[in-house]
């Protein structure tokens, strides 16, 4: 495998996603704008113009160009993967001085900037592994000011579903126009505290508009998407009919004395991009 060419590839991938709004999140916007009115239709009016001068100008999206993070399901037989990691953090680099990125990485203690992306931890990188010989990227650019709204909360058991509700519509309200809405909500229910904000990540891959393959919990979805709407929020919290694009939820089995809920908050710019790394070093950039 040619590290060289894959570095450049994973480069290629970061940029994707840091300058071209997926299509079904610039769909989604662009029927909202349909169904408003005033401010609100202006609002989106200029989140649609901004991805589109950010795409045929090929420079990010937003001023904050997040915290890199990636979801990676591995095959089995891909026989690289234990350069996959160190190949994304020069990459990060790299990417950090020619895209560029906006160094957001502070030590938490003496918070001097890192100016390269990288750090403890950092790009924070989600590991599953399936059959087969390919391997799978997604680069997900993770914003401050929605990750800032996104909230765990550990109910009691008893409260069931319904709590579950209550408390993602409440935290939603709460948030107000802070994460840039209209927003893309990922859900992660059960598992523990950390597998919950986990799950809630991982449901963020998932495009705006399709539903969980379960019928009851894409049931949930719409009616969380309905409730939450229905605070007049809107477009950068100046009211309106939008102030979701969607909400997307995963699941996990919860222990019998626990119930938690992981909600994650991407803003309106719902970036991301899917790179495929095939056995022979050969790659595609989606």
């Amino acid at each position: 495998m040619d590290e060289e060419n894959i570095i450049q590839g994973l480069v290629d991938l970061i940029f994707k996603a840091e300058t071209q709004l997926p299509v079904d999140v610039l769909t989604a916007l662009e029927q909202a704008e349909k169904k408003e009115n005033g401010i609100a239709k202006i609002q989106l009016q200029t989140m649609i113009k901004n991805a589109k001068i950010a795409s045929e100008t090929k420079r990010p999206i937003c001023q904050d160009t997040g915290v890199q993070t990636f979801f990676i399901t591995a095959g089995e037989n891909f026989q690289h993967v234990g350069k996959i990691k160190t190949l994304i953090k020069k990459a990060v680099k790299q990417a950090t001085e020619t895209i560029p990125l906006r160094p957001n990485t502070f030590d938490v203690f003496t918070k001097k900037n890192h100016k390269d992306n990288i750090g403890a931890y950092i790009p924070a990188i989600t590991w599953d592994f399936t059959t087969g010989s390919d391997i799978t990227i997604t680069a997900v650019p993770k914003g401050g000011g929605s990750e800032n709204m996104s909230s765990l909360v550990m109910l009691k058991p008893g409260v069931g579903i319904q709590g579950v509700k209550d408390f993602v519509v409440d935290t939603m309200i709460q948030a107000g126009g802070n994460p840039c809405p209209p927003t893309v909500v990922g859900l992660g229910i059960g598992g523990g505290a950390d597998l919950a904000m986990k799950l809630g990540k991982y449901a963020l891959l998932r495009p705006v508009g399709k539903r969980h393959p379960d019928e009851n919990i894409a049931q949930l979805e719409l009616e969380l998407i309905e409730k939450i709407n229905k605070s007049g929020i809107g477009p950068m919290g100046l009211g309106g009919k939008t102030t979701v694009l969607d909400v997307h939820v995963e699941h996990a089995p919860r222990h019998p004395a626990s119930l938690p809920v992981g909600l994650v908050v991407q803003c309106w710019a719902d970036r991301r991009a899917t790179m495929i790394i095939h056995n022979d070093g050969e790659y595609e950039v989606k």
